[in-house]
């Protein structure tokens, strides 16, 4: 049974799981877009919509809680500088997933994640 469960494991342990959505939400971030399963997508973008509303809020506080997530400079100064003024009128929905298709070796569903424009 599946009682008191949250999130997907991504049949992988807790400290694989963590760095995955790390690099996940670093490469969206940084690259807007980013190609990978669908399950894989579903899983970070919560991640990367809450870290995109801390980032409207510009101070150390939040720079430290980025950095703490993130741990690349480049993506922290991005969504501080870039991504949070762009959507600091947007309640929130920065981003979206679309299906492509399935992979042909394995035949997962493979999906685009991407920022909103």
């Amino acid at each position: 049974m599946k009682h008191r469960r949250k999130g997907k494991t991504l049949d992988r342990s807790s400290d694989a799981r963590r760095a995955l959505l790390r690099n996940l939400a670093t490469s969206v971030i940084l690259y807007e877009h980013v190609n990978t399963t669908l399950a894989k997508a579903k899983a970070v973008k919560p991640l990367v919509e809450r870290l995109i509303t801390k980032g409207k809020v510009k101070n150390l506080t939040t720079r430290r809680h980025l950095m703490k997530t993130l741990t690349v400079e480049s993506a922290v100064n991005k969504i501080l500088e870039e991504l949070g003024p762009r959507y600091a009128t947007r309640p929130g929905g920065y981003t979206r997933i679309i299906k492509i298709g399935s992979r042909k070796g394995d035949g997962a569903e493979v999906a685009q994640l991407q920022l909103v424009k």
